[in-house]
Protein backbone atom coordinates (compact mmCIF):
# COMPACT_ATOMS: atom_id res chain seq x y z
CA UNK A 1 0.00 0.00 0.00
CA UNK A 2 1.30 3.52 -0.89
CA UNK A 3 1.81 6.39 1.17
CA UNK A 4 -0.35 8.70 -0.77
CA UNK A 5 -3.33 5.94 -0.29
CA UNK A 6 -2.36 4.93 3.23
CA UNK A 7 -3.00 8.84 4.47
CA UNK A 8 -6.10 8.96 2.61
CA UNK A 9 -7.76 6.30 4.15
CA UNK A 10 -6.08 8.13 7.78
CA UNK A 11 -8.01 11.09 6.88
CA UNK A 12 -11.19 9.48 6.22
CA UNK A 13 -11.16 7.33 9.00
CA UNK A 14 -10.49 10.39 11.45
CA UNK A 15 -13.09 12.07 9.89
CA UNK A 16 -15.84 9.61 10.49
CA UNK A 17 -14.33 9.07 14.11
CA UNK A 18 -14.50 12.88 14.71
CA UNK A 19 -18.30 12.85 13.25
CA UNK A 20 -19.30 9.83 15.17
CA UNK A 21 -17.69 11.69 17.94
CA UNK A 22 -20.11 15.15 17.20
CA UNK A 23 -22.75 13.01 16.58
CA UNK A 24 -22.92 12.15 20.11
CA UNK A 25 -22.54 15.99 21.42
CA UNK A 26 -26.01 16.85 22.91
CA UNK A 27 -27.02 18.95 19.31
CA UNK A 28 -26.72 15.84 17.95
CA UNK A 29 -25.98 17.65 14.80
CA UNK A 30 -23.09 17.42 12.57
CA UNK A 31 -22.75 20.46 9.71
CA UNK A 32 -20.59 20.46 6.73
CA UNK A 33 -20.18 23.61 4.41
CA UNK A 34 -17.41 24.97 2.16
CA UNK A 35 -15.32 28.34 2.80
CA UNK A 36 -15.23 30.69 0.27
CA UNK A 37 -11.91 29.46 -0.63
CA UNK A 38 -13.03 26.11 -1.28
CA UNK A 39 -11.98 24.10 2.10
CA UNK A 40 -14.39 21.68 3.39
CA UNK A 41 -14.97 22.29 7.23
CA UNK A 42 -16.83 20.05 9.83
CA UNK A 43 -18.65 20.55 13.25
CA UNK A 44 -21.17 20.95 15.52
CA UNK A 45 -21.43 24.10 15.17
CA UNK A 46 -20.64 26.72 12.40
CA UNK A 47 -18.53 29.99 13.47
CA UNK A 48 -19.54 33.28 12.60
CA UNK A 49 -17.32 34.13 10.01
CA UNK A 50 -19.16 31.09 7.85
CA UNK A 51 -22.50 31.72 9.13
CA UNK A 52 -23.57 33.28 5.63
CA UNK A 53 -22.18 29.76 3.82
CA UNK A 54 -24.78 26.70 3.01
CA UNK A 55 -24.19 23.77 4.91
CA UNK A 56 -25.10 19.88 5.10
CA UNK A 57 -26.47 17.97 7.81
CA UNK A 58 -24.68 14.53 8.05
CA UNK A 59 -25.71 11.57 10.03
CA UNK A 60 -22.94 9.12 12.35
CA UNK A 61 -22.11 8.06 9.01
CA UNK A 62 -21.08 10.91 7.31
CA UNK A 63 -23.83 11.27 5.04
CA UNK A 64 -26.31 14.01 4.24
CA UNK A 65 -29.71 13.82 5.50
CA UNK A 66 -30.75 17.40 5.68
CA UNK A 67 -29.46 20.88 4.07
CA UNK A 68 -29.72 24.34 5.75
CA UNK A 69 -29.19 27.69 3.96
CA UNK A 70 -26.74 30.17 5.38
CA UNK A 71 -27.68 33.56 6.63
CA UNK A 72 -27.60 36.35 4.14
CA UNK A 73 -27.19 39.70 4.21
CA UNK A 74 -30.09 42.38 2.37
CA UNK A 75 -27.90 42.86 -0.50
CA UNK A 76 -26.98 38.97 -0.87
CA UNK A 77 -30.61 38.40 -0.61
CA UNK A 78 -31.63 40.95 -3.25
CA UNK A 79 -29.04 39.56 -5.43
CA UNK A 80 -30.50 36.04 -5.25
CA UNK A 81 -34.00 37.34 -5.71
CA UNK A 82 -32.84 39.17 -8.95
CA UNK A 83 -30.64 35.91 -10.06
CA UNK A 84 -33.94 33.84 -9.22
CA UNK A 85 -36.52 36.67 -11.58
CA UNK A 86 -34.02 36.61 -14.31
CA UNK A 87 -33.65 32.90 -14.57
CA UNK A 88 -37.62 32.65 -14.48
CA UNK A 89 -37.65 35.19 -17.23
CA UNK A 90 -35.36 33.21 -19.33
CA UNK A 91 -37.28 29.94 -19.01
CA UNK A 92 -40.77 32.18 -19.56
CA UNK A 93 -38.83 33.54 -23.14
CA UNK A 94 -37.40 30.26 -24.13
CA UNK A 95 -40.91 28.58 -23.41
CA UNK A 96 -42.77 30.71 -25.47
CA UNK A 97 -39.91 30.08 -27.98
CA UNK A 98 -40.71 26.56 -27.83
CA UNK A 99 -44.44 26.75 -28.19
CA UNK A 100 -44.18 29.31 -31.31
CA UNK A 101 -41.70 26.88 -32.75
CA UNK A 102 -44.16 24.30 -31.72
CA UNK A 103 -46.86 26.14 -33.67
CA UNK A 104 -45.03 27.06 -36.83
CA UNK A 105 -44.29 23.73 -37.77
CA UNK A 106 -47.59 22.11 -36.84
CA UNK A 107 -49.21 25.03 -38.82
CA UNK A 108 -47.33 25.02 -42.22
CA UNK A 109 -45.61 22.12 -44.55
CA UNK A 110 -43.87 24.63 -46.10
CA UNK A 111 -42.80 28.26 -47.10
CA UNK A 112 -45.13 28.51 -49.82
CA UNK A 113 -47.86 27.96 -47.49
CA UNK A 114 -47.06 30.56 -44.90
CA UNK A 115 -46.50 33.24 -48.01
CA UNK A 116 -50.11 32.15 -48.88
CA UNK A 117 -51.73 33.07 -45.83
CA UNK A 118 -49.30 36.18 -45.35
CA UNK A 119 -50.83 37.29 -48.89
CA UNK A 120 -54.33 36.72 -48.03
CA UNK A 121 -53.71 38.58 -44.69
CA UNK A 122 -51.94 42.07 -46.55
CA UNK A 123 -54.94 41.78 -49.08
CA UNK A 124 -57.42 41.87 -46.73
CA UNK A 125 -55.63 45.21 -45.48
CA UNK A 126 -55.00 46.66 -48.76
CA UNK A 127 -58.86 46.20 -49.62
CA UNK A 128 -59.21 48.30 -46.28
CA UNK A 129 -56.79 50.67 -47.10
CA UNK A 130 -58.20 51.60 -50.62
CA UNK A 131 -62.16 51.24 -48.92
CA UNK A 132 -60.25 54.41 -46.27
CA UNK A 133 -58.72 56.43 -49.38
CA UNK A 134 -61.86 56.54 -51.27
CA UNK A 135 -63.40 57.74 -48.43
CA UNK A 136 -61.49 60.04 -47.28
CA UNK A 137 -61.19 61.34 -50.86
CA UNK A 138 -65.13 62.15 -50.98
CA UNK A 139 -65.23 63.76 -47.65
CA UNK A 140 -62.20 66.29 -48.46
CA UNK A 141 -64.61 67.51 -51.74
CA UNK A 142 -67.36 67.38 -49.53
CA UNK A 143 -65.27 69.54 -47.08
CA UNK A 144 -63.90 71.81 -49.99
CA UNK A 145 -67.79 72.30 -51.13
CA UNK A 146 -68.46 73.28 -47.12
CA UNK A 147 -65.33 75.44 -46.60
CA UNK A 148 -66.85 77.14 -49.93
CA UNK A 149 -70.17 77.95 -48.48
CA UNK A 150 -69.69 78.72 -45.35
CA UNK A 151 -66.74 81.84 -46.95
CA UNK A 152 -69.94 83.73 -47.36
CA UNK A 153 -70.75 83.81 -43.85
CA UNK A 154 -68.87 85.06 -40.68
CA UNK A 155 -66.32 84.24 -39.48
CA UNK A 156 -65.03 82.94 -42.66
CA UNK A 157 -66.00 85.95 -44.99
CA UNK A 158 -64.10 89.10 -44.96
CA UNK A 159 -67.18 91.13 -45.96
CA UNK A 160 -68.27 93.04 -42.60
CA UNK A 161 -71.93 92.98 -43.27
CA UNK A 162 -72.18 89.06 -44.36
CA UNK A 163 -74.39 86.91 -42.24
CA UNK A 164 -72.82 84.78 -39.43
CA UNK A 165 -72.75 81.24 -40.49
CA UNK A 166 -75.95 78.75 -40.01
CA UNK A 167 -75.87 76.88 -36.86
CA UNK A 168 -76.35 73.57 -39.59
CA UNK A 169 -73.74 74.78 -41.66
CA UNK A 170 -71.43 74.86 -38.98
CA UNK A 171 -72.15 71.87 -37.49
CA UNK A 172 -71.77 70.15 -40.92
CA UNK A 173 -67.97 71.36 -41.32
CA UNK A 174 -67.40 70.61 -37.94
CA UNK A 175 -68.35 67.16 -38.02
CA UNK A 176 -66.58 66.61 -41.67
CA UNK A 177 -63.41 67.85 -40.10
CA UNK A 178 -63.72 65.74 -37.24
CA UNK A 179 -64.46 62.54 -39.71
CA UNK A 180 -61.51 63.48 -41.76
CA UNK A 181 -58.87 63.14 -38.84
CA UNK A 182 -60.49 59.72 -37.81
CA UNK A 183 -60.29 58.14 -41.04
CA UNK A 184 -56.86 59.63 -41.44
CA UNK A 185 -55.91 58.04 -38.56
CA UNK A 186 -57.68 54.66 -39.42
CA UNK A 187 -55.36 55.11 -42.51
CA UNK A 188 -52.25 55.30 -40.60
CA UNK A 189 -53.11 52.57 -38.34
CA UNK A 190 -53.74 50.28 -41.46
CA UNK A 191 -50.80 50.67 -43.00
CA UNK A 192 -48.89 49.94 -39.44
CA UNK A 193 -50.78 47.09 -39.05
CA UNK A 194 -49.76 45.78 -42.59
CA UNK A 195 -46.38 46.80 -42.33
CA UNK A 196 -46.46 44.60 -38.65
CA UNK A 197 -48.43 41.39 -40.60
CA UNK A 198 -45.50 41.95 -42.93
CA UNK A 199 -42.44 41.82 -40.85
CA UNK A 200 -44.31 39.13 -38.63
CA UNK A 201 -44.63 36.72 -41.71
CA UNK A 202 -40.75 37.53 -42.40
CA UNK A 203 -39.69 36.37 -39.37
CA UNK A 204 -41.77 33.05 -39.33
CA UNK A 205 -40.69 32.27 -42.65
CA UNK A 206 -36.62 32.51 -41.40
CA UNK A 207 -37.52 30.70 -38.36
CA UNK A 208 -39.36 27.80 -40.14
CA UNK A 209 -36.60 27.71 -42.53
CA UNK A 210 -33.83 27.20 -39.84
CA UNK A 211 -36.10 24.58 -38.01
CA UNK A 212 -36.31 22.61 -40.82
CA UNK A 213 -32.94 23.32 -42.36
CA UNK A 214 -33.80 25.12 -45.03
CA UNK A 215 -31.32 27.17 -47.63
Amino acid sequence: MNAERLGWIIVVTATLVALQAMAADKSGKVYRWTDRNGVVHYGDRVPPEHISQDREILNEHGIPVAREEGERTEAERAAEAEAAALEAEIARVKAEADERDGILLNTYLSVREIESLRNQRTEMIDSQIKLTELYLESLHIKLSKLQKDASRFRPYSSDPNAPPIHHNLARELSDTLDSIILYEQNLEDARMRKNAVVQKFAADIDRFKELKGLP
